[in-house]
């Protein structure tokens, strides 16, 4: 009891998967169907005819077997069927039937050698246990018993997402990092011989790496230069699982969760370096803007028929804005003739007068 307790603490305990020999396909259907018809043939040529019922439960048997050897696709339980056959044929059988029986053994027996690999598929075989030989696709035949295709490995481009939960960064702040790596085997009898399984070790080894990465730098470096962090993972992930012929495309970070109390002051900070760049532009206007009054300003010093001129337009577009009280400095009045300033105030009420009996000519 006590052992199958500590047993628990180790995670990835391998599980029971099944080895299979070879894949009883459709082909290996059609294969031993064409045994069977021979086999009927052949007993039919040499003792007569048989019984609609003998035939029947024979083929019944013939797909039985091709059932079986679908789910369970390994040599020793090929020799089963074998034997199995020929015990029913002994113990079941009203009259023997040596052709028909032994068609039906070498079906059984060589249906499974006709292997199809696909046009991304690498077959690994094993002969008498040891490596021969990567089948590549198409149909390929191997030897019934001694041969074994051992894995068939995809050789496309493949996406592996993993991700590091509640990692430190190097400034001790929790994140919880999602990332995506593509990857592909370009060596299926390394990854085949060299690690028990690939895919495993490759997601494992990633989520390492990932974890690495964030301990060695800081939150905003994390956030700010994905690309680096990323390419730092991708070329150690890659120098791991070369040796396995597994090359790592590329690296790529799907999201990156921080506190939310972190990601509230966060915020804060960048709204206020965003008003202070605000109050810097303003500031810099302003000077701006002082600097042209200061160069006007000379220019009116200089010349008081300008400065007079100037001083009647801003009063003009002060009663031309519809102002009823126009407050000006005392200094103003030395400068401006007030009977002026009283005629454009003349001049305007005039205006508004005559707009009104405009108005009022077009409603009647």
């Amino acid at each position: 009891m006590h052992r199958k307790q500590s047993f628990t603490r180790i995670k990835n305990m391998p599980e029971f998967t099944l080895k299979k020999d070879f894949s009883f396909s459709v082909l290996s259907f059609l294969f031993l169907g064409l045994f069977f018809l021979a086999g009927v043939l052949i007993q039919n040529f040499l003792t007569g005819s048989l019984s609609a019922l003998i035939i029947a439960k024979t083929a019944g048997e013939t797909i039985l077997t091709g059932i079986l050897l679908t789910l369970l696709p390994l040599w020793p339980v090929t020799i089963i069927m074998i034997v199995g056959v020929w015990v029913s044929m002994f113990f079941f059988s009203p009259v023997p039937l040596y052709p028909l029986f032994f068609f039906l053994s070498l079906g059984i027996l060589l249906s499974p050698c006709l292997q199809i690999i696909l046009e991304w598929e690498r077959g690994v075989l094993l002969r008498r246990g040891k490596f021969n030989k990567v089948k590549g696709s198409g149909i390929t035949f191997i030897l019934p018993l001694i041969d074994r295709i051992s894995a068939r490995i995809d050789t496309r481009i493949r996406a592996t997402d993993f991700s590091a939960e509640k990692s430190l960064t190097k400034d001790t702040v929790p994140v919880h990092v999602d990332a995506l790596a593509f990857w592909m085997i370009w060596d299926a009898q390394k990854a085949v011989l060299e690690v028990e399984n690939f895919l495993e070790a490759v997601t494992l080894s990633a989520q390492t790496a990932l974890r690495a990465s964030i301990g060695k730098n800081n939150l905003s470096t994390l956030l700010s230069d994905r690309a680096f962090i990323c390419n730092e993972i991708q070329h150690i992930l890659d120098e791991k699982t070369n040796p396995w012929g597994i090359s790592i495309l590329s690296v790529e970070f799907t999201d990156i969760i921080i506190p939310e109390n972190l990601e509230d002051a966060m915020s804060r900070v960048a709204q206020a370096e965003r008003e202070k760049e605000a109050r810097v532009i303003l500031g810099s206007a302003e000077v701006e803007i002082a600097k042209k009054f200061e160069l006007a300003s000379e220019s009116y010093k200089s010349n008081p028929t300008a400065l007079h001129l100037r001083a009647m337009n801003m009063a003009y577009e002060g009663i031309r804005k519809n102002s009823s009280m126009m407050v000006l400095p005392s200094s103003a009045l030395d400068s401006m003739n007030i009977g002026t300033i009283a005629g454009l105030s003349a001049l305007k009420e005039t205006d508004s007068i005559k707009k009104a009996e405009k108005t009022k000519g077009e409603t009647i």
